[in-house]
């Protein structure tokens, strides 16, 4: 096994041994505190151009399978881990995580100190990273990290984004019929549409309100995806279009940000980011506490205590991330909009958020009934069975 080394573009050096391809690879370096999931992890589109650090120690146990895949390929641009699996074990797996990581070419390091770079990036914000097994002087890769493009205004949906549209049908009787405009979209999220009786087509990144409205759809769905909402003017248009239309849409995470940028609010880049299995958010809504799934470096900018008015109405932080306040969902007043900024589709992670895609179907049915409903219906907390 080679030795491999990865800099941070502050020049910190960490020493290991190559994981998966050998090679040099740059990107944003970010640490995600999932246990488990790494598959869907390095088949999540919105991790395209990042070194992704892995907090737990021990990856790779179970292996990789044909069902777990999130997308048609890994996305990562580097894969960090301390303890990768001598041999993987589940009656799942159909072959090592090394392997596949050789096969799709995503450089890797294992064996470094990873509680020691997390806590760095902890202190110092998230950065720049390259991890070489070809070359071994720091300086040299020092210098292909400094000359790599920042995260900030990086435009990366289009990269992510289906080429052409496609369509993913309801299981049994079709209720509904959505467009979803793919921002580096999910396969578990029409999937979970599917289970609940909607048809979903699914459009490329850059597809116009006309695109998306076309086929009367009951409602449009914003996906995740990769990158600066900043840079993404395209789909704020787009979805500018669709609230004028008032049809009912459901933003996820970069579609949280986008929704927030077409209201008319903010947007900045986080220190840190959030990314793991294990974040705890508020649904201000329900009065309840879900454990949820996240994956974001950036947030809307929108004030906690007081509804914001904007060109389309009233707005409120529907959500709140318990840790550090971030925003982390939006609820239109006055019409038929709302997101949230993690991913409740829980492809890896819990299941606390998946009433959330009910939400969604709920609202489409009222407006169905009422012909233009002007805000989302009344929510019903699954755990509780109180309405709200």
């Amino acid at each position: 096994m080679s030795d491999a080394i990865l800099v941070l573009e502050d020049g910190r050096t960490f020493r290991g041994e190559a994981y998966g391809a050998v090679g040099t690879t740059v990107g944003e370096a970010v640490f995600s505190t999932g246990m488990t999931g790494y598959q869907e992890t390095l088949t999540d589109p919105s991790y395209h151009r990042q070194v992704v650090v892995m907090t737990a120690p021990h990856i790779g146990n179970t292996g990789v399978n044909g069902e777990d895949d999130e997308s048609s390929r890994m996305w990562v641009a580097g894969f960090v881990v301390r303890d990768p699996a001598r041999r993987s074990s589940n009656w799942r797996s159909t072959g090592s995580l090394d392997d596949e990581l050789v096969k799709q070419g995503v450089v890797g390091i294992s064996g470094i100190d990873t509680r020691a770079l997390t806590r760095h990036l902890r202190d110092r914000g998230a950065m720049r990273a390259g991890i070489s097994s070809v070359i071994t002087d720091p300086d040299e890769l020092l210098a292909q990290v400094a000359a790599a493009a920042s995260m900030t205004g990086a435009d990366l949906a289009p990269e992510v984004s289906t080429g052409e549209a496609y369509v993913v049908p309801a299981v049994g009787e079709k209720r509904y019929t959505i467009a979803a405009l793919d921002l580096g979209i999910k396969t578990a999220t029409p999937r979970h549409l599917a289970e609940l009786g909607v048809e979903t087509h699914v459009l490329p990144s850059t597809a116009t309100a006309e695109d998306l409205l076309a086929a009367g759809p009951d409602g449009v769905f914003l996906s995740n995806g990769p990158g600066d909402p900043a840079a993404a003017d395209y789909a704020v248009d787009a979805v500018r279009g669709v609230l004028d239309a008032r049809r009912p849409l459901f933003g996820i995470c970069f579609g949280n940000q986008i929704l927030g940028r077409a209201l008319g609010l903010g947007t900045y880049k986080l220190r840190f980011g959030h990314r793991g299995l294990n974040q705890p958010v508020l649904d201000r809504v329900s009065g309840t506490v879900r454990v949820t799934s996240h994956n974001h470096g950036f947030a809307v900018d929108a004030p906690l205590d007081r509804p914001t008015d904007t060109p389309y109405g009233q707005v409120e932080v529907s959500h709140v991330g318990l840790n550090d306040d971030v925003v982390e969902g939006l609820r239109c007043l006055e019409v038929p909009a709302f997101s949230v900024q993690f991913h409740p589709e829980s492809a890896a992670g819990p299941h606390d958020a998946a009433p959330l895609f009910q939400r969604f179907v709920d609202l489409m049915a009222a407006t169905r009934q009422n012909g233009d409903a002007v805000s989302p219906p009344p929510v019903v907390d699954s755990s509780t069975g109180e309405t709200h």
